[in-house]
């Protein structure tokens, strides 16, 4: 067999490559100019050293422009710098969970997924890499900072002159010692999903001629699951799913399931026909939004709900659940759940690999974040299809004895039983994306500078303090310590606010203020949640001078 040559194509570094555990943002542009990704891939392999030599790794995406083309650019890398094996999902598909479950099933080293989650796509807009290790778990900070100084030093590509791979068909690709495999993206994660979930339960519901539902992919990676999961599998009408073509540019959408820009599906489901459920997922197919017939579901209301009753309808936590998690900006409606089945509830940083830690350890089964990711166990990113099929296993469960043509239990009944039995925590958060940088960090520092200062009995209208600090963070399980995770209001009835800055898009900055208050009268836990909230509100606008910092009136989106 021909011996593959390696071309060592000299480079300068590039400026602005900082990598945390969400890869590397940028603008498309700039991703696609010169030699702005190769730089960036070599300086993985240049981190990773002689580790991933002689391994198998895999690599996908959500579909966006300019995946097809770094596709490419990466086997050539991959090649250079003596990766034995490529598994790669055709087309350059894998949904960010269905990256995660190849890397597992396929034991390989690790994986690339391209993918800027649910910021928008096209030549205009978001492009992003990120790299997953060997249990599918985004890469610790020892790899991402080792990543980030080797983008510093860069003078060499070590680039493979093999022809571009067609990754249109399934099938093996060889140059010399090196292969490239083309897999179905749906084949390994769907046989996952059957593991963990009872689909004979699920079609028993969706083949229903009196329940109905919508899927929306919204135009992105989770097009190419959609129909093979519940049309072809679960016996759901192909009517069932909607925008479920993947596009380059998510057919210049914003492609983030959320109140605001899911709207064509919030308008369904809030009509006079609206479905019995409805579902949206995003760029990268991680995170959720779950719907019922005009109701809503918040992400920590959802990951509480189906950790309440998990053990009950599916089959992967018949055993019980070792522990629950959830980011610390999420409402603590999960730790009342896990109060009541007597398993750990654990309070992290935004970030998915604090969970992957807690699950590597066997301490942690269900988790999830407000910002609509929820997962488990069984792969080591968040899971937006996971969260789908949990909800209509619970939906499925409870509805299992109902004649056709009977009065279902739905989204909201499921809703409001949950409450009545655990109390509601009422929760929003403001966005005020695409900020200046500097008035925003200017703000957080005051914020920070009014929390080191308040002091416990202090009031805040007719709330009184118990603390307010900046979060931080010491991990049970490696010890390590991450500060300065959001600054926090806590008063002695449980309600809080939050602010934090997100790094998640690829310019400017997002501020994002988290408003929470528990409520155990079932009385009042119909209330809308802008109204129960509004006094606590205004008092965390009026406390952290945010209009005047920003020169926001208003938020960009409101959850």
């Amino acid at each position: 067999m021909a011996t593959v040559t390696i071309k060592e194509i000299p480079t300068t570094p590039i400026e602005g490559q900082k990598t945390g555990t969400s890869g590397l943002r940028k603008k498309a542009a700039v991703f696609s100019e010169g030699n702005y990704l190769a730089n960036w891939v070599q300086s993985l392999f240049s981190a990773l050293g002689d580790e991933s030599r002689g391994e198998a790794m895999v690599l996908g995406g959500d579909g966006r422009w300019f995946n097809k083309e770094a596709s490419q650019i990466i086997l050539k890398l991959a090649c250079g710098n003596g990766v034995k094996k490529m598994y790669v999902g055709r087309d350059g598909y894998l949904c960010t969970p269905a990256a995660s479950a190849v890397i597992r099933a396929r034991k390989a080293f690790g994986g690339f997924i391209m993918s800027a989650s649910h910021n928008p796509g096209g030549p205009n807009e978001d492009w992003g890499i990120k790299f997953n290790y060997s249990s599918g778990e985004p890469a610790p900070e020892k790899i991402t900072d080792a990543i980030y100084g080797f983008t510093q030093t860069v003078s060499t590509l070590k680039m493979a002159d093999i022809p571009d791979v067609d990754l249109s068909v399934c099938g093996v690709t060889k140059f010399g010692d090196f292969e490239v495999e083309v897999i179905d993206p749906v084949e390994d994660y769907l046989k996952l999903l059957k593991e963990v979930f009872d689909f004979d339960l699920i079609k028993s519901l969706l083949s229903r001629s009196d329940f109905k539902m919508q899927f929306d992919a919204m135009h992105a990676i989770t097009g190419a699951y959609a129909k093979p999961i519940f049309v072809d599998q679960l016996g759901a009408p192909p009517s069932s799913c909607v925008n479920d073509e993947p596009k380059e540019d998510f057919a210049g959408g914003h492609p983030d399931p959320n109140l605001t820009y899911a709207e064509e599906l919030v308008k369904v489901m809030f009509s006079a026909s609206a479905p019995d459920f409805g579902a949206a997922s995003d760029g990268d197919g991680d995170r959720n939004m779950i719907l019922g017939n005009n109701f809503f579901v918040t992400p920590s209301d959802s990951v509480a709900i189906i950790a309440a009753n998990a053990v009950e309808c599916i089959p992967y936590f018949k055993s019980g659940l070792k522990g629950l998690a959830r980011s610390m900006p999420t409402a603590a409606a999960l730790d009342r759940v896990a109060a009541g089945l007597g398993v750990e509830c654990f309070e992290t940083p935004t970030g998915w690999k604090f969970f992957g830690n807690l699950m590597d350890a066997g301490r942690c089964s269900v988790c999830g974040e407000e910002s609509f990711g929820t997962g488990a166990d069984h792969v080591r990113e968040k899971d937006g299809m996971w969260a789908v099929l949990a909800w209509l296993s619970i939906l499925a469960y409870r509805n299992k004895d109902v004649p056709v043509g009977g009065k279902l239990v739905g989204v909201k009944e499921i809703t409001e039983e949950h409450w009545a039995k655990y109390g509601r925590n009422f929760f929003s958060r403001y966005d005020y994306e695409g900020c200046e940088s500097d008035p925003c960090n200017a703000m957080v520092e005051a914020l920070r500078a009014k929390a080191a200062s308040a002091k416990k009995g202090d009031k805040y209208g007719d709330y009184e303090l118990d603390y307010a600090d900046d979060f931080e963070y010491t991990d049970p399980i490696d010890g390590s310590v991450a500060k300065k995770q959001g600054v926090r209001f806590v008063f002695t009835d449980g309600s809080r606010f939050i602010f934090r800055l997100s790094g998640t898009g690829s310019s400017g900055a997002t501020v994002r203020m988290y408003i929470e208050q528990y409520e155990a009268d079932k009385s009042k836990q119909g209330v809308d949640a802008q109204v129960a909230l509004a006094p606590l509100i205004k008092i965390a606008l009026d406390t952290s001078d945010l209009e005047k910092f920003t020169g926001r009136n208003a938020p960009t989106v409101i959850t």
